[in-house]
This record gives structure tokens, sequence and C-alpha cells, in this order.
């Protein structure tokens, strides 16, 4: 079996910040991989900073393909990253490019709900997990519970999570 994950990296931060915790990435991108069958896993994010270098090292080390956003340089300063058409666009050219069983969609934003839609019906979809249960969007609600989880249900975030380590 052979799944891809695209992820919303704005919206998984976010996400989790606002229910004050965060991701340990090298620990989510197992969860992916054991949980979910997931060999790829394509991070976007909004758009490339010289002051996030740490964070972009962390992501490829733990396992994460990144993709950047394309933004005109007066946009660079711009707080909203919006790389839904970009995730969208990879998803669309991964059906008629690629070899793989599912797709994995990590983001509570409504802007993916068509393609997710389409996939369940070509029976490619695996499942969208909303990094925040409060901001998924509400056009999900009709989608089966098969096709949905939480991150912040307690079980996922123990695996997950990122723990202060204890300084001696």
């Amino acid at each position: 079996m052979r799944n891809i994950a695209y992820i919303d990296g704005q919206n998984l931060h976010l996400g989790t910040m606002e229910n004050n915790w965060s991701v340990d990435y090298k620990k989510f991108r197992i969860y992916l991989r054991d949980k979910y069958k997931v060999e790829e896993a394509y991070y976007f994010l909004g758009y490339i900073s010289e002051n996030q270098q740490e964070l972009y090292k962390s992501l490829q080390r733990a396992g994460f393909i990144l993709i950047f956003k394309n933004h005109k340089e007066s946009f660079l300063g711009d707080k909203k990253g919006n790389v839904d058409t970009d995730i969208v666009f990879e998803i669309m050219k991964a059906l008629l490019d690629e070899d793989f069983d599912k797709i994995v969609l990590i983001s509570g934003d409504g802007d993916y709900k068509k393609v997710i839609d389409y996939l369940i019906e070509k029976e490619k979809f695996s499942k969208i997990l909303f990094p925040n249960q409060k901001f998924a969007s509400s056009l999900y609600r009709k989608l089966g519970t098969e096709y949905y989880d939480h991150l912040g249900n307690e079980e996922v975030m123990k695996k997950i999570q990122y723990k202060k380590k204890k300084t001696p």
C-alpha cells in the first residue's frame, strides 16, 4: 500500500497552537507511516523565511518533503501562506501521474471539500486529519466518520505531541 499525505503546514501549526499544544514532527511522521501507511508526506509552507531554517531542517530530518508557496517579493510579509490551491493541484497531479493507493490530508480548511468528495468517489481517499476540532470546516459535517479524525483526540495527541525535555 502506497499512501501520500498532504499537510497544510500553517493550518496544522495554528490549529494545534490554538489548543495549547504542538506537534513533534518526528513522532507525527512515524504516526502517519504506521497508522496510515504514508510513504510520502508533503508539508506545504507559506513562504521561505531565513529565520525559520531550523524548522525546515527539523521537518526534513523527520522525513517530510517541503513545498513552499511561490510569492511575489512584495507579499512575503503577509501572514497567510494560502497553500490550498497548491495542495489541490498536487493532489490532482498525483491522480494523473503517480501510482498510489490513498490520500491523507491534514487540514481543517473547507477549501478541500470538493477534491475530497472526488477522491472518495474514485476510492482514492483515506482520511482528513483535523488539527483543531473547533475550527474544522462545517462543510465536513456530512462526511462519514470513516473519512476523518482529530489530531487533538487524546489517544492521537499522546502519540504525536511535542514534550519539552526536562533539563537536569
